[in-house]
């Protein structure tokens, strides 16, 4: 079992350690709003996500892959093992072939929509599609996206909805019927919408989205590096154009990202079990959104995939959709100067942002002290800072 949660950093006595210390923000969050204890269904969807008699094999929950002291990532992907185990009885052990994203600040994703009027970027890249849940977004809202992992062969692997129910059933019936009723596994398909309700209700608690890393509580106490490295951010490295660093306009929250999907170059990851298997394989990302394809889009969309937020980076390696670097230097070393190379492979080498300069051998030019300023800088965006 991978679920590691700390005791310690649970949301009522981190409000206690806030109150006592009179530790405030300098930023967009205050810590009245950062912790609030939780409520009856999203004590049952923390149940849920953790609970791993609801794979195939017993051996698989939400939380295996989106592990809380990881800031909610796999802790076990690596470049080498990019992607997350599944759950099997027999057989061989199944895969998928990204690597899972963190599940943290998720809620906040809009529903995945086509801009009829997409706002460019600094470096006037427009996105036409916008939101949803995966890092294609073919999950429209966090509800839909509750669904898929259950009955993924490559994840949790169970033969249908009904399978899973009656497991929710055996395992957390008076829970369940605590709230959605004395009725509520009557029918299979209400209940199953309502199990993912129920994780997606968790999944929006302030438990999975705390806003009380260092960024959120102690900004103006940044030493020389980061305030240089949150600069840059804004600035020359343009992380900022996708990674938005100002409050969003429906939440009021920064969340570092803008949800908008853009080719960023990527390299292929030949350790990726898919591409072990299939050394042509090639991951178009929003390309095969269901409602891209029916939309005719597919060409203007390969390579593309949704802006991720940057909280807690620190902690959710490796990065990229495919697991290709294993560090934050990587990470800068590819926007700074890998992708503007004449010989870089990008995995989708069409669609990529005007902001790569791709193919003219022009970099960022981003010094080693500046690339230290940026990562320490990255680094007061992880979670549980007090």
């Amino acid at each position: 079992m991978k679920y590691r949660f700390n005791l310690a950093l649970t949301p009522t006595i981190i409000l206690t350690t806030l109150l006592i210390t009179g530790c405030g923000s300098s930023g967009d969050t205050s810590p009245a709003d950062t912790v609030l204890s939780l409520t009856a269904e999203q004590e049952l969807g923390k149940k849920l996500f953790f609970d791993e008699s609801l794979s195939q094999a017993n051996d698989q929950s939400c939380g295996s892959c989106h592990d809380p002291d990881f800031g909610f990532a796999d802790p076990d992907a690596s470049v080498d093992q990019p992607v997350s185990n599944g759950s099997s009885v027999l057989g061989p052990i199944p895969f998928g072939n990204r690597n899972a994203p963190t599940s943290a600040y998720a809620s906040f994703i809009p529903e995945f929509v086509k801009v009829t009027d997409p706002i460019p970027t600094l470096d006037g890249t427009k996105s036409n599609y916008r939101g949803g849940q995966f890092l294609d977004g073919r999950a429209v809202d966090l509800i839909e996206q509750a669904k898929g992992p259950f009955l993924n062969p490559d994840e949790m692997n169970n033969t249908d909805a009904d399978e899973v129910v009656n497991k929710v059933k055996t395992n957390h019936k008076n829970d369940f019927e605590a709230v959605y009723g004395t009725n509520a596994f009557d029918n299979i398909d209400i209940a199953y919408s309502n199990i993912a309700t129920a994780i997606a209700t968790f999944e929006s608690s302030s438990e999975m989205n705390p806003f009380t890393s260092r960024f959120d509580l102690d900004r103006t106490n940044f030493d020389a590096s980061e305030k240089r490295g949150f600069q840059l951010f804004n600035t020359k490295a343009k992380c900022a154009n996708c990674h938005t660093s100002t409050p969003d306009q429906i939440s009021g929250k920064i969340l570092f990202t803008d949800f908008n999907y853009f080719n960023i170059g990527t390299p292929p990851n030949l350790q990726n079990p898919e591409s072990i298997a299939n050394p042509s394989f090639i991951d178009e990302g929003l390309a095969k959104n269901p409602t891209v394809i029916s939309n005719g889009d597919t060409v203007s969309e390969r390579g593309k995939f949704r802006t991720p937020t940057l909280r807690n980076v620190g902690l959710t390696a490796p990065y990229m959709h495919n697991g290709v670097y294993d560090t934050l230097d990587e990470v800068i070393t590819h926007y700074d100067i890998i992708v503007a190379d004449s010989f870089h492979i990008a995995e989708v080498d069409d669609n990529i942002a005007s902001e790569l300069n791709p193919f003219t051998d022009m970099g960022l030019g981003i010094s080693p002290q500046e690339k230290i300023d940026l990562i320490n800088f990255m680094k007061t965006l992880t979670d549980r800072y007090l």
